[in-house]
């Protein structure tokens, strides 16, 4: 398990070095920036888009309302097979964060990323008059809806983590781990990928970001959106959800958590190393319903579509 989850941190972090010379920024030359293309932040024509300091939204569909949110330097089009399959009985809430996959940074530009962004997701819950809304996140966006679960419940219905764990640092520290004993590393982690060169990174990413997808497009396109990430946005976050522990709020949070994890043989950890470490980090939930998706990285929805999907309408149905 060690294995499996350090490596997509140290993937999605490399990822975020790579952006630190080919995100769309305004210091950059417009040469430069024509040389990586954006991904467009528009995903459906006939869509409403909302864009916000922290966050942007696109909304489509109709029917019930359900907020899905992408993990760290991740477009919004991590849904995009899923809302071109739900759209017609839901009305879906694909969020951004500024600074990800050539977004803007907006406010994200400086200072915090994770609480501000979570945050301002729960303002739009309020403002869209969502609440109580489903929500689903990948990765750092399914953190996010840990952390709503535990400081806003009354505005949740009910939560699917995609691969997030409540303290990433007990991955790499061990189950000692806190938060001022992983700052150090998170810090260091950090410098290390504002500071990282254009050569550093291909080298670093071509050996680490396959940990992360298995899918040969999804690989493609996880890789395209760190490349077009802002760096330091992505820096931020990353050191940011590395010290951020949740576990102590975990007995009290009275919204259903389903969770989502990966299994992949290939990567040496054993099923039942994977199962407990899981396991144990959510044994505290109240109402929680674990699922292991096998023959998976980091993203699920990419790596194991119809798994994928068989999941996420037994989330809705229940």
């Amino acid at each position: 398990m060690t294995r499996t989850l350090k490596a997509f941190l140290i993937a999605a972090a490399l990822t975020a070095t790579g952006a630190s010379v080919c995100a769309l920024t305004a210091e950059q030359p417009a040469a430069a920036q024509a040389a990586v293309a954006a991904p467009s932040l528009k995903l459906f024509p006939d869509s409403k888009m909302i864009q916000g300091d922290r966050i942007s939204v696109e909304v489509v569909g109709t029917g019930p309302d359900l907020i899905f949110v992408p993990g760290l330097a991740s477009s919004r089009e991590t849904w995009k097979r899923t809302a071109e399959r739900l759209r017609g009985h839901y009305r879906l809430h694909l969020v951004q964060v500024n600074g990800f996959a050539g977004a803007p940074s907006g406010a994200n530009a400086e200072g915090a990323v994770f609480v501000p962004t979570a945050e301002a997701i729960d303002a739009y819950i309020v403002q869209a008059k969502l609440a109580p809304v489903t929500y689903i996140g990948h990765s750092l966006g399914g953190t996010m809806g840990l952390y709503l679960a535990e400081h806003h419940p009354e505005h949740l219905k009910k939560v699917m983590l995609v691969d997030s764990l409540p303290f990433f640092g007990v991955i790499f520290a061990g189950p000692q781990a806190t938060s001022e004993s992983v700052k150090p590393m998170a810090e260091g982690m950090r410098a290390q990928m504002i500071a990282s060169t254009p050569e550093q990174y291909e080298a670093n990413s071509a050996r680490t970001v396959g940990s992360m997808v298995k899918n040969p497009e999804g690989l493609k396109t996880v890789i395209a959106w760190g490349k077009v990430s802002n760096h330091k946005v992505v820096a931020n976050a990353m050191a940011e959800d590395l010290m951020l522990d949740l576990r102590p709020g975990l007995a009290t949070t009275q919204t259903p958590i389903t969770l989502l994890y990966p299994f992949d043989p290939s990567l040496g950890a054993p099923g039942a190393m994977i199962d407990g470490t899981y396991t144990s980090q959510y044994a505290p939930v109240p109402h929680k319903t674990l699922v292991r998706i096998d023959d998976s990285r980091h993203f699920i929805m990419l790596d194991q579509p119809a798994k994928f999907d068989t999941a996420l309408d037994a989330f809705l149905a229940s």
